[in-house]
């Protein structure tokens, strides 16, 4: 029987406990903190290529190297999380993340840069996936999805920080050591430690479990029980963050070099399509609880694929780019609002963190082959162009895997699917 109420509530954040709250604070915190943190490198490629003589491929692989040891950094931070509770294991991250992004700014070739942003993704993969088990777990069923939105669009509100701080520093700055800046500012995440040690409770699911409930082995997720399960929501994230990291991280850099845009217009398409993301997040949230994960996501999906498309097709003007910027920003983003939800909703508590990490990152993995390749097809196509294909191919992706896994809207926690 499905936990589902179709009672409207308009202030659900008001029917929260204060746990409750300051475990929303800490993971919107936490993952806002992310967004900061990977959308202020995506500002100081075009630096980086002039001050380096880096190629487009170069920063590509620099941007897929972070994604890919995210996806380990991810699963194992989930399988801690499942041993060793969800609120260490989040503080461990956010630590992580925050040294390796400081020590980015001390670097001095493409190789330390390189090496830098692959450590600091171990704990950028983690702190998503051991945040939004932690929400999923201590939000009721009936506004999962909501509260699931609520922590993601915290990654616009990064995003939107990191644009400001970018626009400062390059302001005051000089671009040689502004990027160094940027990179050190990112030890700020550390102070979000003290606050979830001595405000953020643990998952009363996990205080179940660790009573005396059956624990399950991170290699459960494979079993025949969950193994569909578990391959059709690693291709699902795939593609949804597959077409996000193909626009977001060269955006910027189409802009400025293809599009030929001043530093005024570039800023004001930012911040546009900066407040699509933030209230697609919130709208996406609502719509994965009222009309169900599975048509959200094949929703999104489908605009994506049409904005994108018409986007590098169109000639470009400024006002058209300001026309595109909040619809596109909207469903690039509003898209990822029920991924929390969801995930935790098709695996059984014992297994939840590492099912959760597993897949979200895996998906981040194969998506961030995305980067490179958009980078090196770049030196011999239209970079707007590659850009669409590789895009829509992801949503593509998308709506096959949404049409294939179970709706889960409402359902309780407990309710998953068992270990077989």
């Amino acid at each position: 029987m499905s936990g589902y109420d179709e009672r409207p509530v308009k202030t659900w954040l008001e029917g929260t406990t204060p746990p409750q709250r300051r475990t929303l604070i800490a993971a919107c915190a936490g993952y806002g903190l992310d967004g900061f943190d990977y959308m202020g490198y995506t500002f100081v490629i075009p630096t980086l290529l002039a001050l380096w003589g880096l190629t487009k491929a170069d920063a590509g692989d620099i941007a897929s190297a972070a994604l890919l040891t995210s996806a380990a950094g991810g699963w194992g931070a989930g399988i801690l999380a499942d041993r060793y509770g969800r609120v260490p294991i989040l503080q461990l991250t956010v630590a992580w993340f925050a040294l390796f992004t400081f020590l980015s700014g001390c670097t001095r070739s493409y190789g330390e840069l390189l090496a830098m942003r692959a450590l600091q993704g171990f704990g950028f993969g983690g702190e998503w996936a051991v945040g939004s088990v932690l929400v999923a777990e201590t939000i009721e069923a009936r506004h999962r999805g909501r509260a699931s939105g609520l922590v993601q669009s915290s990654w616009a509100i990064g995003w939107a920080a990191a644009a400001a701080s970018y626009w400062a520093v390059y302001a005051l700055v000089a671009p040689e050591v502004g990027w160094r800046v940027l990179f050190w500012l990112g030890i700020l995440p550390a102070l979000l430690v003290v606050y979830v040690r001595r405000r953020v409770g643990e998952s009363p699911v996990f205080v179940a479990l660790r009573s005396g409930a059956p624990r399950g082995h991170f290699l459960d997720i494979f079993r025949p029980a969950l193994l569909r399960t578990t391959l059709l929501a690693s291709l699902l994230c795939a593609g949804m963050m597959g077409a996000y990291y193909s626009v977001t991280t060269w955006l910027p850099t189409y802009l400025k070099t293809v599009r030929h845009l001043s530093v005024l217009g570039t800023s004001g398409y930012l911040l546009v399509l900066i407040a699509g993301s933030f209230t697609g997040y919130l709208c996406a949230a609502w719509a994965a609880d009222a009309l169900g994960r599975r048509r959200s996501f094949a929703l999104f999906a489908a605009c994506g694929i049409a904005l994108v498309l018409l986007y590098v097709r169109i000639e470009v003007t400024d006002a058209r780019m300001l026309l595109l910027g909040f619809p596109l920003g909207f469903f690039l983003s509003g898209i990822f609002s029920g991924s929390g939800a969801y995930l935790a909703e098709l695996y059984p508590s014992e297994v939840r963190g590492s099912g959760q990490g597993f897949c979200y990152n895996a998906g981040r993995a194969v998506s961030a082959l995305c980067p490179a390749l958009i980078g090196r097809w770049s030196v011999h196509a239209d970079l707007g162009a590659c850009i669409g294909a590789v895009t829509a191919a992801a949503y593509g992706l998308v709506i096959l895997a949404a049409w294939a896994l179970p709706e889960t809207r409402g359902r309780e926690l407990g309710a998953a699917p068992a270990v077989g």
